[in-house]
């Protein structure tokens, strides 16, 4: 099963966890990559749940394509291995506000410390009309640094590791 779509996501830095995080449901993702170039695209696998996928990304900022193929645990198990290093592990909380849902991605092993928040919308003009409420941080939509495969392939961000040692969580 294959599902193509263009994805218009806005991400943020998160400061500050929002009041009773515990109440929003959660899953657990452990994505892997297998390939990234250096013009945008990504291959990669992912678990989330009892759901397992390999998608192909393309493009940067806001607005990227996107195609997921659904694949057996029995596939992701096999490929896992050729995602070396290139692993990142994480909480994804579903935050229901106003008309969308924020998810808050909170990050674990060799990112802990490091939490986002991403929002998807269904056009360009509901995305510049967003507005996040006071417990995210900055906008890093632009910021390469912050995709999901740059975190697999450096880590966190130099300038967000001091800052993110200093953050308390609620």
């Amino acid at each position: 099963m294959s599902e193509k779509s263009v994805e218009i996501e806005r991400k943020f830095l998160v400061h500050k966890l929002p009041e009773k995080l515990e109440q929003f449901s959660r899953k657990e993702i452990v994505q892997g990559y297998l390939a990234v170039t250096r013009e945008g695209t990504e291959v990669r696998i992912r678990r989330r749940a009892n759901k397992c996928s390999l998608t192909v990304k393309h493009g940067a900022g806001k607005t990227r394509t996107e195609e997921e193929i659904r694949i057996s645990e029995k596939q992701f198990v096999s490929l896992w291995e050729l995602t070396g290093n290139r692993k990142v592990k994480k909480l994804r909380y579903c935050i229901p506000y106003e008309a969308t849902n924020i998810e808050v991605d909170v990050y674990q092993e060799r990112l802990e410390r490091l939490i986002t928040a991403e929002v998807e919308f269904s056009s360009e003009e509901v995305s510049s009309s967003f507005q996040p409420p006071d417990w995210l941080g900055p906008e890093i939509t632009h910021d390469e640094r912050y995709k999901n495969r740059n975190l697999a392939l450096h880590g966190i961000p130099r300038k967000s590791q001091a800052a993110a040692k200093g953050r308390s969580s609620n």
